[in-house]
């Protein structure tokens, strides 16, 4: 087991939405199961670790000094500091006492103590289309789907400049927000301009649904309902799934995919995915590291076509199962703790 020191005070239900996600259960849900693993100490002193109890950016909006206080207990005490950079951009330290729990980021530029964290969703079967898990049977051609923001409109290339230039000069160039830096990259034009070449392939079933705005710009609560339902609905219906990064560079989509069962077809945009120690991606996953559309269509078909009808069904069980077994706050944090104790 693995004891924690953090300050409890910081652990109060306003803050419940910006918490450490390990702390999340282990604290405000009293989780049995990470309870074996992990446990909070009173002490610094019989601490194994040490985590700053909610996400990065605004904690230092509460206490603009707090990372220093917890790195100087971390040097202090020679035990590593655990610190959570949520949001799209994330953040990189370069402390070696530092380790760093976060979404995305570039994996040519994160060093070895970045662990990349799924997007903890909760199962669409159960919580969405009220259904069980089926695979679908083998076709003669691919169906490839999506559902999302995807414009290449002029309008949406100047709203996507703005927000860039926001992002870099007012909240990183001003230090309003400590972010990593990111090359433009406007992600729904990028998605529109692929998959519009996609939706013409003869090689593929394409089972798209463009939306000119996040979530199709859903104002009340019957089109959520309906527009989750149409997204999670036309997953279920395609073998696999089109995952592009979004504004951060890592994909929810990845995740929801896995979920349901299916194949994602994942556009490699120098993306690190979790737990690589314990999971070989490339047995999930169409891996695509071109966003040429080409190479898009030849890599769908090439991975489909070397499926017997048999691997066919059964990849689509393993990637469901690899949801169930891995893709959860406590499969993850037990393989982080597994792996640090085999370490030690």
């Amino acid at each position: 087991m693995l004891k924690i020191y953090t300050e409890r005070s910081f652990l109060m239900p306003e803050h419940r939405r910006s918490v450490f996600p390990l702390l999340l259960d282990l604290h405000y849900k009293k989780d049995k199961i990470i309870g074996e693993f992990y446990c909070i100490s009173q002490t610094i002193e019989e601490a194994d670790l040490i985590i700053l109890p909610l996400e990065y950016n605004y904690i230092c909006g509460l206490e603009p000094k707090i990372k220093s206080k917890y790195l100087e207990l971390s040097k202090r005490n020679n035990i590593p500091l655990w610190i959570y950079t949520g949001g799209d951009f994330g953040y990189s330290f370069k402390d070696k006492e530092i380790y760093n729990f976060r979404l995305g980021g570039f994996h040519s530029k994160l060093n070895a103590n970045t662990f990349i964290m799924p997007s903890f969703i909760v199962d669409p079967y159960e919580f969405v289309l009220k259904t069980e898990f089926n695979p679908l049977k083998k076709e003669a051609l691919p169906s490839l789907g999506f559902v999302g923001h995807s414009d290449d409109s002029f309008f949406k290339l100047l709203k996507e400049c703005m927000s860039y230039l926001k992002i870099n000069i007012l909240k990183r160039g001003l230090k309003k927000q400590q972010i990593d830096y990111q090359s433009f990259y406007p992600s729904s034009i990028k998605r529109a301009r692929i998959l519009k070449r996609l939706n013409r392939s003869k090689l593929l079933k394409p089972n798209f649904i463009f939306r000119d705005q996040y979530r199709g710009g859903v104002k009340t609560e019957a089109e959520t309902k309906r527009t989750t339902l149409e997204f999670f609905k036309n997953i279920e219906d395609s073998a696999y799934t089109f995952c592009l990064r979004g504004v951060g560079n890592f994909s929810v989509r990845l995740y929801e995919t896995l979920a349901m069962g299916r194949i994602p077809v994942f556009i490699d945009t120098d993306c690190r995915l979790p737990l690589g120690g314990s999971i070989n991606w490339s047995k999930h996953l169409v891996h695509v590291k071109s966003s040429h559309p080409k190479d898009i269509e030849i890599s769908i078909v090439n991975f489909h076509e070397q499926l017997s009808d048999t691997d066919f069904i059964n990849i689509q069980s393993e990637n469901r199962a690899l949801w169930e077994k891995y893709m959860n706050r406590n499969a993850f944090f037990k393989d982080i703790h597994d792996g640090l104790k085999q370490n030690k």
